[in-house]
């Protein structure tokens, strides 16, 4: 008597739960269906043997992905069909019908086909795709990419099916959707959350704000939603008024695409950006790859985490070439006290901006070329809210004339606004 174990199964007429079994088999190590033999191993012969095996051929052609034909053969022992799988190359298989899943991906143990655990199913892609995520095939294989669609087309760049092995959005191997794939598509799970907070400590919220679907739309949602938290304070020149945004609109749109192109997306959290009045953090999953330190990163050395990610993005010239964005945020502030800050653990990568019109950040700007009777003039105005002519050359004890020369400068430097004239002239910092 014959029995089912790890290698053989029976099955006594066809059904579709044949399929299940090839993927189980091509996922291990390879096994035999005996189609027409009962559960004991007795022939009982099956009544059209030559249309059941082209049914089931076709079947395992149209039903299972990757494509498994070359590992599936067929052969006829009077009115039995013996198919013979031997283990794939391509794993994990998985039926059509169900996905990438735990439903639709079978393996073998003992005598029968079990579903395959998540786990199991991401150590075959990474045995048989390798390291690398984003070259790695997708959990998700339902997707769409209208939000990618309409940013290629915002920018002049062609989109369509027959570009996406280029770009690497499908396997050339399989055909399947890559994890990048997965990135850039409408059903991206990976998300940016955004919070705004009233206190330095950060933790006193005032808003919050999470993006989500393809890497695109989240590009385009959270540098809105930066835009409109970065504030305007005005100075006068004179008669002329100049504004001055809190944070430079290009430092900002490099950190956030830093983070985006290159945080470790094989982790399943999100993009942490934290908004204070005085500072911008933006945190991403991932630090440094090996060999790399934060000074080299600040010099411009850059390997980049997601080639392929960072190469979709260069074509959309959305980023330059490798290590340039870093230089442009610390170009940014090169006049100013307070400098971008990066810091990297092993698991993540953190850089600050500075809000060059804080009250900490214009003092500090200012503080190596003021002079001291300057600095009495702002430490007066701070503790008052305002001060006059008459009142800096009491402070000071100087002349009106001198008064008039001080107030004049600090106005000229952005420090202090006049308000009224003659007798109602004050003057206010600009940056309190």
């Amino acid at each position: 008597m014959n029995y089912e174990n790890e290698n053989t199964e029976f099955k006594v007429m066809f059904t579709e739960e044949i399929y299940k079994e090839v993927v189980a088999f091509a996922n291990t190590s390879g096994g035999t269906i005996k189609v027409g033999v009962d559960d004991s191993g007795n022939p009982v012969g099956l009544e059209k043997v030559d249309e059941t095996q082209t049914r089931i051929s076709n079947g395992v052609r149209d039903s299972i992905l990757p494509d498994a034909t070359m590992f599936v053969h067929y052969a006829i022992d009077g009115n039995v069909i013996i198919i013979t799988v031997s283990e794939g190359t391509n794993k994990p298989y998985y039926l059509r019908s169900k996905g990438l899943k735990p439903s639709g991906v079978y393996v073998r143990q003992g005598s029968s086909s079990a579903p395959a655990s998540n786990e199991q199913i991401r150590l075959m892609i990474k045995q048989n795709d390798g390291d690398s995520f984003e070259d790695s095939r997708s959990l998700e294989q339902n997707l769409s990419f209208e939000s990618t669609a309409k940013a290629f087309e915002r920018y002049g760049v062609e989109f369509s099916q027959e570009k996406y092995p280029a770009l690497g959005i499908t396997q050339l191997s399989s055909g399947l959707y890559s994890n990048l794939g997965f990135l850039l598509s409408d059903q991206c799970r990976h998300t940016i959350k955004i919070a705004v907070f009233s206190d330095e400590a950060k933790t006193i919220f005032k808003d919050s704000k999470e993006f989500g679907g393809s890497l695109f739309a989240q590009l385009d949602g959270a540098f809105d939603y930066l835009s409109l938290c970065n504030r305007t304070a005005a100075s006068f020149k004179g008669l002329e008024r100049v504004e001055h945004s809190d944070y430079p609109e290009a430092a900002l749109r490099e950190a956030l695409l830093n983070a985006i192109v290159h945080r470790d997306y094989s982790f399943s959290g999100s993009i942490i950006i934290n908004v204070t009045d005085n500072e911008i953090e933006f945190i991403s999953i991932g630090g440094l790859l090996p060999g790399l330190s934060p000074d080299d990163i600040r010099s411009g050395i850059s390997q980049p985490r997601n080639k392929r990610l960072a190469e979709v993005f260069h074509r959309l010239h959305l980023i330059e070439s490798y290590g340039t964005g870093i230089r442009r945020i610390y170009n940014c502030y090169k006049d100013s006290p307070e400098q971008p800050k990066i810091e990297v653990t092993s698991n993540t990568f953190k850089i600050t901006l500075y809000n060059t019109n804080s009250s900490e950040s214009v003092i500090l700007k200012h503080s190596r070329e003021l002079s001291s009777q300057m600095h009495a003039v702002i430490d007066y105005t701070e503790n008052h809210g305002s001060i006059t002519e008459e009142e800096i050359g009491r402070l000071l004890g100087v002349k009106k004339t001198r008064s008039y020369t001080i107030a004049s400068e600090m106005c000229k430097r952005g420090l202090l606004e006049q308000v009224g004239k003659g007798k109602d002239k004050k003057f206010f910092l600009v940056f309190k």
